[in-house]
């Protein structure tokens, strides 16, 4: 069984960097290297939305709303995702969720990411 396991969020102000982990645990090395991985954020009262993806080559992609400030990166070796989130903005206030693209495996709890003055 995958389990997946958020952390970094937190309170930051406008401006101001986060950066986030996603261990996943349950699923070797093998499976975690060789598929695309994403995060994703859910605001309050919206839908879940796609904000990163980064292939098992290491290609990136970026949602319009974050390109230029975000970077997804991965440690094969960790089984770890990262996402480096600089210049945040109020709009970003989510709280943020990683998974396998293409067959998402159960949804872990998130990190909450607040900013706010």
């Amino acid at each position: 069984q995958v389990q997946l396991e958020e952390s970094g969020g937190g309170l930051v102000q406008p401006g101001g960097s986060l950066t986030l982990s996603c261990i996943v645990s349950g699923a070797s090395g093998t499976i975690f290297s060789s598929h695309d991985m994403g995060w994703y954020r859910q605001a309050p009262g919206k839908e879940r939305e796609w904000v990163a993806r980064i292939r098992y080559d290491g290609g990136t992609y970026y949602a319009d709303s974050v390109k230029g400030r975000f970077t997804i990166s991965r440690d094969n070796a960790k089984n770890t995702l990262y996402l480096q989130m600089n210049s945040l903005k109020p709009e970003d206030t989510s709280v943020y969720y990683c998974n396998r693209v293409l067959t998402p495996w159960a949804w872990g709890q998130g990190t909450l990411v607040t900013v706010s003055s």
